[in-house]
């Protein structure tokens, strides 16, 4: 038996190679996952093409999944919120919350 020794040169050099290929495929399996990711989104809109009221649903949803973590915020357009007809309820909401953290004055009809 003998030692091997490998130069420092060619430990760098094969070294950076493995890291490129492991870089490599690492993107290709990003790259995979969102063609996955976008077939599965076209199905979703396919299917809620023909149904305004699934649609109108997954979008309420949406909002709630983002609204139930505490302190988060959404901005949502004003547009989304008068078709879910959650206008005045958000307003409702914003009011209240505006009392019971003592900011602002008293809400005037």
């Amino acid at each position: 038996m003998r030692d091997v020794v490998i130069p420092d040169a060619l430990q760098d050099a094969m070294s950076r190679e493995a890291q490129a290929a492991r870089e490599k495929q690492a993107r290709i399996i990003l790259g995979q996952a969102e063609v996955e990711i976008a077939k599965l989104f076209q199905e979703a809109s396919l299917s809620y093409h023909d149904n305004p009221t699934a649609l109108h649903l997954r979008a309420m949803n949406m909002l709630y999944e983002g609204l139930k973590e505490k302190g988060a915020m959404m901005i949502v357009p004003s547009t989304a919120v008068e078709s879910m007809g959650m206008g005045g309820l958000l307003g409702a909401a914003a009011m209240r919350q505006q009392t019971l953290t003592g900011g602002g004055g008293t809400p005037t009809t």
